[in-house]
């Protein structure tokens, strides 16, 4: 589609795109391709993307200078979701005032509340696995995609959100505003009457009325909201220093903004874990036996996390193939020096986890599902910063224990009683990128359910 040439770009090596487009086309419908086509230029490699420099970093060394040396030059560019679904809640907010929220959200995230959403994951686990059937065939992209929306909306709410519930196509429309907006030269105002600004309204007013309602009943009953142990109920309750608490526009954006990054990062990582075991079941073989060891068949708590690390593993070379949050958006507020190479004011740099974890100077055949990569030893010999599912220095994700916590204990849960095998003859799976920021399937992945007999477990 574009063609890569060797000119020097203030040494910077540079791939050249379509006339007035440049590379708009390439990062719409081959985003992976032409990230990875960048990647091979360098640790720095420059793009043509509308008027400002574009350039892709793909190196541990230079990626730190960004996310942290430099990291009060480089803001986060957030604005493709702000007015329609989430305000300005944590992954759009900038300066002090988000240095403020990550401090008072922090508390949301500690062990003694991570224990008990542990409790709530484990119970959605043993239902879903009771509801299996041996020998059926399911879509393993959509019951994983029901299966993260009941557990969060649980976490975050404590709502029953059911497969079907209309929060799943407006949770679908959210997240394909934010691929569109993203890679578009030219945004349509959403005050348009446009039909794809009419869907937009409608899944938003959803989102609002839903999130809006839990929120109401929270305040209603808000002498018992020390009994609450939901994230929205803590939300409530955070308070700073000074003891001031957040305003209640600001909780209701913080709660969009978890919904919709939580939502997404999980469901995805679920779905590729348990389509790269049907794939492995050598892996998968691995994984019964230290649950059926440790465990003895009873369901799984946060403190038998620590005695189940081959589960964890396998959870973590997931995303290293399959990052939850493939690319990072930065702009450069001024003039700025990264790894010697001078980048102007208004320059945008992206890094992309998904080349990045392809390196194989650090992942020695790195399109190899191995869990094998993250035993401590092997994880304490990569790079700082040569890893990053959930992105890193001051804006890495907040909840990034809580989806590691959650991704183990389901594996865990449910590799005990069942096994899942693709269909015959099944078609490569591929990404839907067109309309999805995240690495989701293209397709349905139908996989045959096989429950666990005792002798299986046993032997």
């Amino acid at each position: 589609m574009s063609i890569a040439t060797s000119i020097t770009a203030k040494e910077i090596p540079y791939l050249r795109g379509w006339p007035l487009v440049g590379s708009q086309l390439a990062l719409k419908y081959e985003r992976l391709h032409f990230l990875q086509r960048l990647s091979r230029l360098g640790d720095i490699a420059g793009f043509s993307f509308g008027t400002a420099p574009h350039f892709l970093v793909n190196s541990p060394q230079l990626i730190q200078e960004v996310l942290v040396e430099h990291a009060a030059t480089f803001y986060h560019r957030g604005r493709y979701l702000r007015r329609a679904f989430i305000g300005n809640g944590l992954i759009i907010s900038d300066g002090e005032f988000h240095r403020k929220q990550r401090k008072l959200m922090a508390t949301l995230f500690q062990p003694r509340h991570l224990a008990t959403y542990a409790e709530t994951i484990t119970r959605y686990g043993e239902q879903f696995q009771q509801e299996m059937r041996h020998g059926e065939v399911i879509d393993l992209h959509q019951k994983m995609i029901d299966l993260a929306m009941s557990i969060f909306s649980k976490v975050l709410f404590d709502l029953e959100i059911r497969p079907g519930d209309e929060m799943m196509e407006a949770m679908d429309i959210a997240l394909a505003h934010s691929a569109k907006v993203l890679f578009s030269l030219v945004a349509i105002p959403i005050h348009w009457p446009t039909p794809y600004n009419k869907r937009l309204q409608q899944a938003r007013q959803v989102l609002q009325k839903r999130i809006r309602g839990a929120f109401q009943q929270r305040k209603e009953n808000s002498e018992h909201l020390s009994e609450q142990n939901d994230l929205l109920s803590l939300l409530l309750q955070a308070s700073d220093d000074e003891g001031s608490r957040m305003s209640d526009q600001q909780v209701l954006d913080e709660c969009r903004t978890l919904f919709i990054a939580g939502f997404e990062t999980i469901a995805m990582a679920l779905i590729w874990t348990w389509y790269l075991l049907a794939q492995h079941p050598e892996v998968y073989q691995k994984v019964q036996k230290e649950v059926d060891s440790v465990l003895g068949g009873r369901t799984p708590t946060y403190e038998d996390l620590a005695n189940l690390p081959y589960c964890l593993q396998v959870f973590k070379e997931t995303l290293r193939l399959y990052p939850p949050a493939p690319m990072i958006r930065r702009e450069a507020r001024d003039d700025v020096e990264v790894g010697g190479y001078h980048l102007a004011r208004g320059s945008t740099v992206l890094i992309s986890a998904y080349t990045l974890h392809r390196r194989a100077d650090y992942f020695p055949e790195p399109e190899r599902f191995d869990p094998e990569r993250f035993t401590p030893e092997r994880e304490k010999q990569l790079p700082r910063y040569a890893y990053l599912p959930f992105g890193g220095g001051p804006r890495v994700c907040l909840g990034n224990h809580f989806a590691l916590m959650e991704g183990h204990l389901l594996l865990a849960t449910l590799a005990q009683r069942l096994r899942f095998e693709l269909v015959a003859n099944h078609p490569e799976v591929g990404f839907d990128l067109e309309h999805n920021l995240a690495l989701r399937p293209d397709r349905k992945i139908e996989v045959i359910v096989h429950k666990r007999t005792e002798e299986e477990k046993q032997g």
